[in-house]
């Protein structure tokens, strides 16, 4: 047991420096560019595409809030306008597909993901959702009734300040991660040394084969469910290390991460919001899995044909 803390509180550490110099730069340098004209630009930018998703113009405010950091951001943006309710579960469906952006992509990065995949899907997958949403659902024109309002954050002024401000958010948030990665990493670690992973991998093996990707991917999938793209990456990092995960089943797994991944907290995280979230569960579900399929079915092909080729390409010389 002794041996399993020792090597488990190691790789936890490992883990929280290797994410931790994603985190923190990229949690500071956002952290200024909000006391600097960058955001209300990139607002004006994208403010005359709302209408297509069924979005007023104010809508942008938490979009790209909760793109650049996180949802708890976005959802404290919601909670200051005046936004219906189709508008918010548009709003948020949209947010459970691309949210964090910048330091859930260098995760991706870390894992071996490319980066272009990761956008394509998480930004497609919110863009596409919401121009749907808004096409089939012609209800939800009242006011979104909000169950609480947070305390507002107090203005920091002078670039002294600005920076101690970012300085402390970055900092907090490589704190989080370590208070998360580091007991996940021992758990882990006891659970390998026990070999009680090992019937975990075997409980998953159905659900991961049905996806398209090998048994050992489960310790992956289950981490991304369950703790999210940034907090769960730990896991994710180690096992496509120790586990031999593919690139291939690393890249299907993320995919499908990419869509449904935190699914409790991303889920609970919007019930103080008035919206119907059991929808919003399920809509993530059905496209994550529906997504994956279809990657895999043409993956597939793609490898067919280039078999193909390189038969036709051996027999001509």
């Amino acid at each position: 047991m002794l041996g399993s803390l020792k090597e488990g509180t190691f790789v936890g550490l490992r883990t929280t420096w290797a994410l931790g110099k994603i985190i923190f730069p990229v949690t500071l340098i956002v952290a200024i560019l909000q006391h600097t004209p960058f955001l209300p630009w990139l607002i004006k930018v994208i403010e005359p595409m709302m209408s297509l998703l069924g979005l007023s113009g104010d809508a942008a405010i938490p979009l790209v809030l909760g793109n650049l950091l996180n949802l708890y951001a976005a959802i404290g943006a919601i909670l200051t306008l005046d936004l219906t309710v189709k508008e918010v579960f548009i709003i948020a469906v949209m947010l459970s597909f691309s949210h964090n952006l910048l330091v859930e992509s260098g995760v991706a990065l870390k894992v071996g993901v490319r980066l272009w995949i990761v956008l394509t899907v998480r930004i497609g997958l919110a863009l596409v959702s919401g121009f749907v949403i808004n096409l089939v659902w012609h209800g939800g024109s009242e006011l979104a009734q909000y169950g609480f309002i947070p305390p507002k954050e107090q203005q920091v002024t002078g670039w002294g300040n600005i920076i101690i401000d970012g300085l402390e958010k970055a900092g907090i948030g490589v704190f989080q991660l370590a208070i998360i990665v580091i007991p996940l990493m021992i758990g882990i670690q006891i659970l390998k040394d026990l070999k009680w992973l090992a019937v975990f991998s075997r409980w998953m093996a159905p659900v991961t084969r049905a996806l398209g990707m090998k048994e050992n991917t489960s310790t992956t999938l289950a981490a991304g469910l369950l703790f999210g793209l940034a907090m769960g990456a730990g896991v994710m990092i180690q096992a496509v290390k120790e586990d031999g995960v593919s690139k291939r089943d690393a890249t299907i797994a993320f995919i499908f991460l990419v869509a449904c991944h935190a699914v409790i907290e991303d889920t609970l995280i919007f019930i103080p919001l008035g919206i119907p979230v059991i929808p919003l569960l399920i809509i993530r579900l059905v496209v994550a899995v529906l997504l994956t399929m279809a990657v895999v079915y043409f993956w597939k092909r793609a490898d067919v044909a280039k078999g193909k080729e390189a038969a036709v390409y051996e027999q001509s010389s």
